[in-house]
């Protein structure tokens, strides 16, 4: 499985942004997908996930509510939408792939090559 992220950009406080996963290769529709994200200096944070069918979905406690996660399973895409977004979420972002419906980076098989998010105050 290949996953190309993309949309990340800069946009100020207050703003918004939606990020996709798009997948190739592989059977990614049995794969549960997470987003997580770095900042500099920063360990990576689990943000958000969706279990294989779409049925379920987990998020980071610094996002609940602002941040939704979705799939359409039939163009192989996950989104990340991010509303009410703060300086403090400023990070790279990555999304990845796994058999598993979990929070810890260590379960994920596959990953993208980040998009970058900025958000200024």
């Amino acid at each position: 499985v290949q996953l190309q992220a993309s949309g990340g950009g800069l946009v100020q406080a207050g703003g918004s942004l939606r990020l996709s996963c798009a997948a190739s290769g592989g059977t990614f529709r049995s794969y549960s997908v997470g987003w997580f994200r770095q900042a500099p200096g920063k360990e990576r944070e689990f943000v958000a996930g969706v279990s294989w069918s779409g049925g379920i979905t987990y998020y980071g406690d610094s996002v609940k509510g602002r941040f939704t996660i979705s799939r359409d399973s039939a163009k192989n895409t996950v989104y990340l939408q991010m509303n009410s977004l703060n300086p403090e979420d400023t990070a790279v972002y990555y999304c990845a792939a796994s058999k598993l419906a979990t929070r810890n980076s260590y379960g994920y098989d596959f990953w993208g090559q980040g998009t970058l998010v900025t958000v200024s105050s």
